[in-house]
């Protein structure tokens, strides 16, 4: 599907003035990864974006996209759940529409649901009403299947923005989160193995970390266990993030 190609690196998109794909420089050797030279860090700073959290602690926040179900969400959230940690799954309206029973149990096991936009656009093609639209569209039809009240984060769907959309999605009550870790998992056609994901995620550890990982891949449900065992040896702790006095990083109860 395409609204999982997601670039690792970024690039100039000529889709609208001043739009971005999101990328970065990756972690290695647990340095923090940068968006100094990538151009676009004024706007994320300007808008409120999250990239990273506090990265004087060893603090992990877990993120799934979830355009569509590729049947490994059930084994992903029975992971989460014999580990106790939490997520943030990005839902867009496709996976709102076919997958409401899913929805209902990452709500009901504590995790957050957060906006991936209802079709899924190039968003900075789109008028001020026209992402209102999309971004209402998703959290109403969540509410009313999960009881979830509220919904205050958004992924850019295809990471691709610039400032008007984030400025936009803030009016509407959203942080855009980003992240800081990522590999090319969303490629359902060439999945390489649990090891392989293993490998890719835990080679760019480091505090403060926003993982990005896709549910319909394989590989990803395969090596969720040994990722949040190998960062919980090497000292990582998972948290969540949440709302209280507005947008802050808080842990899971």
């Amino acid at each position: 599907m395409f609204w999982l190609s997601l670039p690792v690196t970024a690039a100039h998109v000529d889709a609208a003035p001043g739009a971005y794909h999101f990328g970065f420089k990756k972690s290695v050797d647990g340095k923090l990864p940068s968006i100094d030279e990538e151009g676009f860090k004024p706007i994320l700073t300007k808008n409120g974006a999250l990239f990273l959290g506090d990265t004087t602690k060893k603090e992990l926040f877990m993120t799934f996209d979830n355009g569509y179900e590729n049947g490994y969400t059930a084994k992903i959230l029975d992971v989460l759940k014999e580990k106790q940690v939490p997520a943030l799954f990005f839902v867009t309206g496709h996976y709102v529409k076919d997958q409401p029973e899913l929805l209902r149990r990452m709500v009901a096991e504590g995790h957050l649901i957060g906006n991936h936009s209802w079709s899924h656009p190039d968003m900075t093609q789109l008028s001020e009403g026209q992402i209102a639209s999309e971004l209402s569209k998703v959290k109403e039809q969540v509410e009313q299947i999960t009881g979830q009240q509220g919904m205050s984060f958004l992924r850019p769907p295809r990471g691709i923005f610039n400032d008007n959309v984030l400025a936009v999605s803030k009016r509407q009550g959203y942080t855009s989160v980003f992240w800081s870790i990522a590999y090319k998992d969303w490629d359902v056609n060439a999945q390489r193995g649990g090891a392989y994901a293993f490998d890719q995620v835990t080679r760019q550890l480091h505090p403060g970390a926003i993982l990005l990982l896709h549910s319909v891949s394989k590989d990803n449900a395969e090596a969720l266990g040994r990722i949040i065992d190998e960062a919980r040896r090497q000292g990582y702790e998972f948290k969540a993030l949440g709302e209280k006095d507005g947008i802050q990083l808080i842990p899971m109860p």
